[in-house]
């Protein structure tokens, strides 16, 4: 049955599986000449932050929403960023690098769910970092499963 299928987050090992994961990929982040720079000036608590939006995409509690407001806020925080392509692309590898490390799941099911959402959401990062983007700054945040997620219209 359905009901029965276990969310994301709860195959991942919960929220504490996230929060491993982003203090291990932040671990990266500071050291790599990519992505260091753009993260220079990051909160002592991003870790965490980040760990509660995954947590929270993935069907886990909604505390990010709880704690910063839920998605336009997130949004905000990636506005004149300018992003590029080669970033992303770091992030991505540094973010499945950091899985490996804290061992998320290896199924290929999870992984591909997993890769699917950090694919879309440093895309659409990449999006909204844009000196010039006026994005959609009040949607729901969007809650990934273990198919691919609609898109969200306004």
């Amino acid at each position: 049955m359905e009901e029965d299928v276990p969310s994301l987050h709860e195959w991942a090992g919960g929220t504490p599986a996230f929060e491993k994961l982003c203090d291990a990929f932040y671990r990266l982040v500071v050291v790599d000449d990519l992505l260091a720079p753009l993260f220079a000036t990051m909160a002592a608590d991003h870790a965490r932050y980040v760990a509660l939006w995954l947590a929270e995409v993935f069907g886990g509690p909604a505390a990010y929403t709880q704690e910063r407001g839920g998605y336009g806020p997130m949004v905000a925080r990636h506005l004149g960023k300018a992003i590029t392509e080669p970033q992303r692309r770091r992030w991505v590898n540094l973010m499945m690098d950091a899985a490996d490390e804290v061992g998320l799941p290896e199924d290929p099911e999870f992984r591909a769910a997993f890769a699917s959402y950090i694919e879309w959401g440093t895309r659409l990062a990449k999006e909204n970092s844009a000196p010039d983007a006026n994005p959609v700054r009040e949607a729901p945040v969007p809650r990934w499963g273990w198919g691919v997620a609609p898109p969200y219209l306004p």
